[in-house]
């Protein structure tokens, strides 16, 4: 059996690929803060699909946390197959109303912590010539809309670039782009959705079905709906300036309240 090792496991997309992956028969190594969580997590998904369910406690804001993750990833001797970096987080404010402190947190989070993991992993499986990384991203990599999606984009550039590098090795790497997913993400920092139209929702265990298939068939990017690739499709279109003044007012509308 192989083991995925999934990051932000506890709620939302984590959770989500936590229960697919387990149905599907694999062995987890489950990743959050919340320890009391962790634990009912992994004992529910043992009882009901029969698979091995590790916990790992560790604050991913963290060198120790970072540090106790990607010893985890590269242990030889209980290889990781599947990597799903999925923790983060979103600020409530615009640039400069959030403390430096807060931004410098998530960019730990979505960028430092993504980096290392990644590069853990990736070398441990390049040495057995297989395994998989989902980092995952956002739509809001797309648009210029502050640190949250410049992080993100960061997360796709860097994602892509070493899916180029490490190409015919035998590790695939994937970033995974939903829009808006029903999950504690806004609850969590303050955001308000009563404003977000519901055709903009997506259900977080499709974005995980569409997440795998796309990983399956080799694809460095997925974007897990076909409105969303619509989207993607006009940011890449559309002038400059023009996509600037719709997501800032996009941003307005449907971002922190």
């Amino acid at each position: 059996m192989t083991t995925a090792l999934i990051t932000g496991s506890t709620a939302g997309i984590g959770a989500a690929f936590a229960r697919r992956l387990a149905a599907d028969g694999h062995n987890l190594v489950l990743v959050a803060r919340d320890t009391k969580r962790l634990g009912e997590q992994a004992t529910e998904l043992h009882d009901r699909h029969g698979i091995e369910a590790e916990v790992l406690a560790a604050d991913l804001a963290t060198d120790e946390g970072i540090e106790a993750v990607a010893a985890r990833v590269s242990d030889r001797k209980h290889a990781v197959d599947l990597l799903v970096n999925n923790a983060g987080f979103g600020n409530k404010g615009l640039y400069l109303d959030v403390p430096m402190a807060d931004e410098l947190r998530m960019l730990k989070v979505h960028c430092e912590a993504v980096l290392r993991l990644t590069s853990a992993a990736a070398e441990a499986m390049r040495e057995r010539g297989r395994g998989g990384v989902v980092n995952v991203a956002s739509m809001a990599a797309f648009t210029p809309r502050g640190t949250y999606g410049a992080s993100k984009a960061w997360v796709v550039q860097f994602t892509q670039g070493v899916a180029k590098d490490l190409a015919g090795s035998g590790v695939r790497l994937m970033a995974l782009c939903p829009g808006f997913v029903r999950t504690e993400f806004h609850e969590r920092a303050g955001m308000g959705t009563d404003d977000i139209p519901d055709w903009m929702w997506l259900d977080a265990d499709k974005v995980v079905t569409a997440g795998l298939a796309d990983l399956a068939r080799g694809k460095s990017l997925s974007i897990p709906d076909a409105r969303y690739k619509v989207l993607a499709g006009l940011a890449k279109v559309t002038p400059r300036g023009l996509a600037d003044g719709v997501s800032s007012k996009a941003g307005r509308k449907y971002g922190p309240k």
